[in-house]
């Protein structure tokens, strides 16, 4: 990995947005480029996830960031994890802001140490207010999501409980005068709940990347087109067509294409093959846009 380099609060380099808040971090450990000037969105969530939720914050992050938009998040497990890999596998600088020290031994998942170097690897960066050798505590977390939220125009959460860390990030951005974004989900799940209570209270409801784009006067894209029928079989594009909906367990998929379980297997192998379809865990498959 890079080595870390300190930028100190008075610094020419220091993040002109992440500077305007009140009680900005004196001073920065940072691993890779950090800019003064540019276009950052924060996207966090929960770490026990749902399908839904993994196939949402991909969806989200990969979008935004092929718009140039920096995708911002906490490297923790669950959407953080999700919305960084959704840029790097763009090839998309992404920032990760740590509540840990910045060497290898005290970063926080020990098992996200390759996304990590692989944002370090597609132009991005680790920050931390924390100086190498800083474990994570109940009061780091917490405080580097002020600068998840400072370092941003906007926070998009997607999928969180009532009392969860994404929700203080989102109190952080209120805050600072940052707007909040919230992904609705299911009434009867428990992730939903944040989310929900965020809409409530005023943050905007995303179903579309350009409901976000919109909001921060910034160009919306074309629609993309997900389905080119020529150059599918007609096997793939069935699959595509009833997966465009929403994800759905393998079995669902045998159900509703009436197609022999072999023949979904060998298609979905060769759509994940083309980037078209992701296994989002347990054999639940959603479109991917990659």
């Amino acid at each position: 990995m890079e080595e870390i380099k300190t930028i100190a609060l008075n610094d020419k380099n220091y993040p002109k947005l992440l500077k305007e808040i009140k009680n900005p971090p004196k001073v920065l450990y940072v691993r890779g480029e950090l800019k003064k000037e540019e276009n950052c969105f924060a996207i966090v969530g929960t770490r026990r996830y749902s399908p839904y939720g993994k196939q949402v914050a991909l969806e989200m992050a990969g979008d935004l960031a092929e718009t140039g938009l920096i995708i911002v998040s906490g490297l923790a497990p669950g959407i953080d994890t999700f919305a960084h890999t959704a840029a790097v596998e763009r090839n998309k600088r992404t920032i990760a802001v740590l509540g840990t020290g910045l060497d290898e031994k005290t970063i926080y998942p020990q098992s996200n140490l390759k996304l990590a170097q692989k944002i370090l690897e597609t132009g991005g960066c680790l920050i931390s207010e924390y100086p190498p050798g800083t474990p994570g505590s109940q009061f780091s977390f917490p405080q580097r999501n002020r600068i998840i939220s400072g370092l941003s125009l906007g926070v998009l959460v997607v999928e969180a409980k009532q009392k969860s860390g994404a929700l203080i990030t989102a109190e952080w951005a209120r805050k600072q005068r940052r707007k909040v974004f919230a992904v609705p989900g299911p009434i009867h799940s428990s992730n939903s709940k944040g989310p929900h209570k965020l809409i409530k209270q005023g943050a905007k409801l995303v179903e579309h990347t350009n409901d976000i784009l919109k909001e921060l006067n910034l160009p919306q894209p074309s629609t993309r087109t997900v389905l080119v029928e020529n150059e599918r079989s007609e096997e793939e594009n069935l699959i595509l067509k009833i997966l465009k909906e929403e994800a759905l367990y393998i079995d669902k998929i045998i159900e509703k294409t009436k197609l022999p379980a072999s023949t979904i297997a060998s298609t979905l192998a060769i759509l994940e093959i083309k980037c078209k379809v992701r296994n989002l865990g347990n054999n639940v498959y959603a479109i991917s846009y990659r």
